[in-house]
């Protein structure tokens, strides 16, 4: 048996346990948590993962089972978002708290694009640097277009350490070495898997800073397209009934189990340094999935569209020392709520006055608390469709009700959530008042963040297959 199978056989019998995830609301303790000390920080995140890609959501085809883990031990997330339907506005959003139309990323960065994150934005990391933390970006970054020009890079951006992070544009991507957007890296070993080199250098960073608190962001290239996996894991997938059916990818779900080794490696190297029940770890994606690939079901559509199927996203995470166990929370959140809870989970208290749009979340980890918000609001303006799809359009939820602005030809579309997750049932016709009260909030919305309703560029070109 080769060394890394050997390594994930022993980590599957200690992480896996006969107790299936929980999927209702309920709490595994009743005591509240009295957080002793500031946590380290783990952020994982997946490009392009649907919302019903792990076990823990129902998918019976992909085995998760380290990250069903999380959901099983910490808190799932049924009405995750993502700021964006596509990669670079979320990934900003992550990164200031602020959403993509004040920062004024609302497309995915291309190849030539002059538009990138200025060093003028104090990001999380430089917020938690500044409270003692040390801060690692392991992996994908793009949130600069033209990397010759190396203007928004993530070194521009103070991060402790930089590992894997492209320094060319990553167009379709490649996942075995060598790998040609970042030309300087060297493979550790023949046929090196980037998703498995990413964990083991997400792994020795834990190892480095395990006496001092840290901030860890992976930020994975997979699952996106063109999609890669190891033969071997691939060919366990091809072999089960369900291939092919209902989308059953079997190099996607490959991939995904790497991702999950990963999480289990985490999780493993956590507990042998003392560290899993004081440390935050959080797996979400950056925008649904791309439905030509993988499914989103039971939502409606994909990537590059405002519908639930490219907006919502798998969300868990795991804190025993802050986090109530075996919750699963109905409460609509969004990426850009990471900053404020990082930053109250740190300590950190802003002196500037670098706005943000993101609600602190630390209310809901006890399981039973709520947040001061009853919408929340998506920027989408495009030139031209995506390629995927998507049109130009803006979009809103407010309560159970979700409204969709096509920008191109004026349309409206409005749908409750509640009845019909799949956005199946059109009622803008039926309820004209709800529409004028959530248009008009829609407006005012975009208006008091100066969003500017002129798209960053044409979704199309010699970089346009990779957003």
């Amino acid at each position: 048996m080769k060394r890394r199978e050997l390594i994930k056989a022993i980590l599957s019998a200690m992480l896996l346990s006969p107790v299936a995830p929980q999927l209702v609301l309920g709490a595994v303790r009743k005591a509240p948590f009295k957080q002793v000390k500031r946590p380290n920080i783990i952020l994982i995140l997946a490009d392009d993962l649907g919302y019903s890609a792990l076990g823990s959501y129902g998918n019976q085809f992909n085995e998760t089972p380290n990250l069903d883990r999380l959901a099983r031990e910490g808190m799932r997330f049924t009405d995750a978002y993502a700021s964006s339907t596509v990669c670079s506005p979320t990934r900003a959003a992550l990164m200031t708290g602020q959403h993509p139309a004040r920062s004024g990323i609302t497309n995915y960065l291309e190849g030539d694009d002059l538009n990138f994150l200025s060093p003028s934005y104090i990001t999380i990391n430089e917020r938690l640097k500044s409270a003692g933390y040390v801060t690692g970006l392991v992996g994908k970054w793009h949130l600069t277009g033209d990397y010759n020009k190396k203007r928004g890079a993530p070194q521009a951006h103070h991060w402790d350490e930089i590992i894997l992070s492209e320094t060319q544009h990553i167009a379709l991507g490649a996942y075995f070495a060598p790998y040609f957007f970042m030309p300087d890296v060297k493979a550790r070993e023949p046929d090196e898997y980037l998703t498995e080199r990413l964990n083991w250098e997400a792994v020795e960073f834990i190892r480095r800073h395990k006496d001092e608190p840290f901030f860890l962001y992976l930020s994975h290239y997979a699952p996106h397209t063109n999609l890669a996996a190891k033969p071997d894991v691939v060919a366990k997938y091809e072999r089960k009934p369900e291939v092919g059916k209902s989308k059953n990818n079997p190099i996607f779900a490959a991939m995904l189990e790497s991702i999950d080794d990963g999480v289990g490696l985490i999780m493993q190297t956590l507990a042998e340094l003392g560290l899993d029940d004081d440390t935050l770890v959080v797996f979400t994606s950056d925008n649904g999935g791309e439905t030509n690939v993988t499914t989103n079901t039971p939502l409606r559509s994909g990537k590059s569209t405002l519908y639930e199927g490219g907006i919502r996203v798998p969300l868990v995470m795991r804190y025993p020392a802050g986090v109530r166990a075996g919750v699963v929370n109905h409460t609509p959140v969004v990426t850009h709520d990471w900053y404020p809870t990082l930053i109250e989970l740190a300590g950190v208290q802003p002196r500037d006055q670098q706005p943000f749009d993101g609600i602190n979340m630390m209310p809901l980890l006890s399981g039973n608390g709520r947040l001061p918000r009853d919408s929340l609001y998506w920027h989408y303006p495009l030139a031209e469709p995506h390629f995927l799809g998507g049109r130009s359009s803006g979009a809103m939820r407010y309560g159970d009700y979700k409204l969709i602005e096509f920008f191109d030809t004026g349309e409206i579309e409005l749908y409750n959530l509640r009845t019909d997750i799949g956005e199946s049932k059109n009622l803008a016709s039926t309820i004209p008042d709800k529409v004028a009260d959530l248009r008009s909030m829609l407006a005012d919305w975009r208006q008091s963040i100066d969003a500017s309703m002129e798209p960053m560029r044409p979704a199309t070109g010699t970089w346009a297959k990779h957003g």
